[in-house]
């Protein structure tokens, strides 16, 4: 591995512990507000969490896309420059932002919440990112596999929802707040499928790689699923503007849409675990239980979605901390399983000794047991709300919440056992990426 994927590498797995703990620790703030907000505030913390979750996601999904490109398509010189600009402003930018954080600059909106001056670096370096990506997959010719299809789709869109995200600082945008809001909410719904494409697209590569069947990435049955992926990308965010005015038959489709995407999902881990050697399942455990705990997040996630996309639930729901839960459900149920299982096979974890498998693996069983009981309180916690708010009509914030709490201070003691068990995993990968020789 080249050193700048290996640095890019570690300040993602230090993204992750940091996204882990800041919301543990602003999971308190919110509990105990008289202690904390003399030091750091709810308010301070929430962007230090968010900004750290979403950057974690996105340079992990892209670290493994510099990395398996290279065997995806030829690699020239040039190419490796274009990476290493696109790492370092990157990387330099995400430090400026929590800077600007710890100092209580703000000034963005949702998910950037930072001054909006450090969007051009993060634009300037997604540019250098396309050109580190697409010149070389310009050169190649053929059939290309689905997941380089859904790499592709993946950049490209970023690409555009971060320059829609941006468009409240024209100041046509920002004469109507509902056309402003609208925009927002419609751009932040087309980012989450923009980088599902580019992580899916690597969970579909890893299996390819895993089971050595490279026709999972070829044919007409996944291309559908890839085009349904493109589909939820794209017209899915219509449940991001529910509260805004809109015709029922645009919210209405795009829940349908939106529940399609981890269709996709779910039937190509569930291929990849019928047609999958025993041996070949051994030889990667690690990465394949990490690729497996995402199945089971997708059901999970798939069937609150379920429940949050029937109207008369909704009206209780929205807004609640069930929404949160199917947030978090998503970014580390799904997502960070993912990611963490493609940088146990660049790392080669499962070839690693004993002694460091088995801390893994108690680790990961670790995680799944808190983050299902994180996951379980905020749902409890988000009932109790709704029905408080919606069918007893409570109008008073404090009465509302007052048997709210129980449930949100299991979900933060569940919070510690996933601050620990994702923390120990990601200095163990530091620390392997560290003593990792350079390609």
């Amino acid at each position: 591995m080249q050193k700048y994927l290996r640095l890019y590498l570690i300040t993602s797995l230090c993204l992750l512990s940091a996204a882990v703990l800041f919301g543990l620790v602003a999971s308190w703030a919110f509990l105990y507000p008289e202690t904390y907000n003399k030091f750091l505030p709810f308010y301070q913390l929430r962007p230090f969490h968010v900004s750290a979750a979403l950057f974690w996601i996105i340079s992990a999904a892209t670290c493994g896309i510099l990395h398996y490109k290279k065997e995806a398509f030829p690699e020239t010189k040039s190419d490796n420059i274009f990476a290493q600009l696109f790492i370092y402003t990157w990387i330099g930018t995400i430090i400026a932002i929590f800077v600007c954080y710890g100092l209580k600059k703000f000034g963005g909106r949702e998910y950037w919440e930072f001054p909006p001056v450090l969007g051009l670096p993060l634009l300037i370096s997604w540019l250098l990112l396309m050109c580190a990506y697409f010149i070389p997959l310009l050169k190649t010719r053929g059939n290309k596999p689905i997941y380089v299809w859904m790499w592709t789709t993946g950049i490209f869109f970023f690409l555009i929802t971060f320059i829609e995200q941006n468009l409240w600082l024209v100041p046509w945008f920002r004469q109507s707040y509902l056309r402003e809001l609208t925009i927002q909410w419609k751009a932040n719904g087309a980012t989450v499928g923009a980088w599902n494409q580019m992580i899916y697209g690597t969970s579909l590569y890893l299996m390819v790689k895993i089971s050595g069947d490279g026709k999972k990435a070829q044919g007409k049955t996944v291309f559908f699923f890839y085009l349904l992926g493109l589909t939820n990308l794209m017209f899915n965010w219509g449940h991001h503007i529910y509260n805004a005015p809109a015709a029922s038959w645009i919210r209405d489709t795009s829940y349908i849409i939106s529940m399609t995407e981890w269709v996709f999902l779910i039937r190509m881990i569930q291929g990849f675990r019928k047609t999958l050697e025993e041996g070949r399942k051994l030889k990667h455990l690690i990465t394949y239980r990490f690729i497996i705990a995402s199945e089971f997040w997708v059901f999970a996630n798939l069937l609150l979605t379920l429940a949050m996309s029937v109207p008369a639930i909704n009206r209780y729901t929205h807004g609640t901390h069930i929404t949160v839960a199917h947030s978090m459900g998503a970014t580390i149920g799904i997502n960070t399983m993912i990611l963490l299982a493609s940088f146990s096979y660049i790392l080669g974890i499962d070839q690693k000794s004993e002694q460091l498998r088995k801390t893994i693996r108690f680790n990961f069983w670790l995680c799944q047991f808190s983050l299902f009981i994180f996951w379980i309180a905020l749902i409890a916690a988000g009932v109790i709300k709704g029905y408080r708010s919606v069918v007893l009509n409570m109008t008073s914030f404090q009465e509302i919440m007052l048997p709210v709490m129980p449930a949100l201070k299991t979900f933060s003691v569940a919070g510690i056992g996933v601050v620990i068990s994702l923390g120990i995993i990601s200095v163990v990968y530091i620390i392997q990426a560290i003593r990792c020789k350079e390609a």
